[in-house]
């Protein structure tokens, strides 16, 4: 009964249009009733606690790097770079767009920026050149979902804070899954694009390419800072952040100067709206958290999945299939704060690894930007590509399978997350 109040509480909340963090509120205003222990100072002290959150700093420093860097220019260079070494190749835009996500993936952590900027310079290219554009879409689509995986990860500092697990220890526990999922699109576009007869790009003497990739040297050297710095312990995920903040606003002012000083409003407005939605989102959902607790929901769960807990396998499997099904009715954000909190007291009990958890349950989470009706990448690749949602659902399904498939390998073979994290982390 406790789960039904919740839940439906929430969905009746959000089918009358209610914002997201305010239907996260009433459903916990709706426990509160439900086991007799309403108080509005309850619910005022968590909504502070859950925003006075140190590890929560990371995001709109993290949010700000991302505008600073498609502001200045980082973003093109390095799709730039990417087309001049691949682009002469059959298909050859399409492995651009790839490699292009994973650079990126590694600068911003934001699956909706890294794909927007993708598809305004890509979607054009690939147009002109005679690429179809419902299966072009779809790739950057895909592509954009790496973001959320390679570390710097909004994702996972979200899962981190919620949850109770190290943040350092996702970040690099992501870069190799992130890195298989750009592999798996890579074949999956070498084998659905292979016969199309399109526009390849000349191919550029050895110099203009050398020139191509000096010019976007600042933007690979910011990728190779933040990930080593926190591989040897240089700097935390926060102090991270800041780097990435710092050393984007440097590069873009006095470096590629494409950034004004007039321009620095506009883009600190940006981050701090985008900051502020996610911030208070995460404060109702610790609200929900707290009486998620209280009610003992975690305890009922455990009972519900009580047949799969000697099973581990088995267990992430549904756990998955769980989580791939709430992600086609909510986006990233809000499905890793409702679930998580009611996830991990399951898995801990049934002895998996919460580092491991974590990752897949955020690639999960990523794989449901692309599933329809909400699929927000999707949207994001209509609007900026002009393409019909439909053409767009049709050409993301090779590319949605593939990483499907990852996940799939990721559940049998835990080793491609825990060995190269044991590496990573010595």
């Amino acid at each position: 009964m406790t789960i039904l109040v919740f839940v439906g509480s929430l969905l009746a909340a959000m089918a009358l249009g209610m914002p997201l963090a305010f239907s996260l509120l009433v459903s916990g205003v709706a426990l509160m009733l439900h086991l007799d222990l309403f108080d509005t100072q309850i619910v005022s002290q968590n909504l502070i606690n859950g925003a006075d959150n140190f590890p929560l700093m990371a995001v709109p420093f993290f949010m700000l790097a991302g505008e600073l860097m498609n502001a200045g220019g980082m973003s093109r260079r390095i799709v730039n770079s990417a087309l001049v070494w691949v682009g002469h190749f059959q298909g050859g835009l399409g492995y651009v767009a790839v490699f292009a996500a994973i650079i990126m993936a590694s600068l911003s952590g934001s699956a909706v920026a890294d794909t927007a900027a993708l598809a305004a310079v890509l979607l054009p290219m690939m147009r002109k050149a005679g690429y179809r554009m419902d299966r072009s879409a779809g790739l950057i689509a895909a592509g954009g979902i790496i973001a959320p995986v390679i570390p710097p990860s909004i994702g996972f500092i979200l899962f981190g804070v919620i949850g109770g697990v190290s943040i350092s220890k996702l970040f690099m526990a992501g870069i190799f899954p992130g890195l298989l999922m750009g592999f798996a699109l890579i074949v999956t576009w070498w084998i659905v694009a292979r016969h199309d007869k399109v526009e390849v790009s000349p191919r550029v003497p050895m110099r203009e390419k050398l020139r191509v990739t000096a010019d976007a040297f600042w933007s690979y050297l910011m990728a190779v800072t933040i990930i080593g710095g926190m591989k040897f312990g240089v700097f935390t995920p926060i102090e991270a952040a800041v780097v990435a903040v710092v050393y984007s606003l440097l590069v873009g002012l006095f470096i590629y100067r494409e950034i004004k000083f007039r321009d620095l409003y506009r883009i600190t407005l940006n981050a701090a709206k985008t900051s502020s939605v996610v911030m208070f989102l995460v404060a109702a959902a610790l609200v929900s958290a707290w009486l998620i607790t209280v009610a003992n929901i975690p305890a009922q769960m455990v009972q519900l999945m009580q047949p799969f807990l000697d099973n581990k396998m088995l267990l992430m499997a549904m756990l998955m299939l769980l989580v791939l099904v709430v992600g086609t009715a909510l986006d990233f954000a809000p499905t890793v704060l409702i679930l998580t909190p009611v996830l991990m007291p399951l898995v801990r009990q049934a002895g998996i690894d919460p580092v491991y958890f974590g990752v897949l349950f955020i690639i999960n989470n990523a794989i449901g930007l692309l599933t329809p009706p909400v699929g927000t990448v999707l949207n994001v690749v209509c609007g900026v590509g002009r393409i019909p949602m439909h053409d767009v659902i049709k050409g993301v399904m090779p590319f949605l399978a593939s990483q499907v498939v990852v996940m799939g390998l990721l559940i049998v073979f835990p080793e491609l997350v825990m060995v190269p994290l044991r590496w990573l982390t010595t």
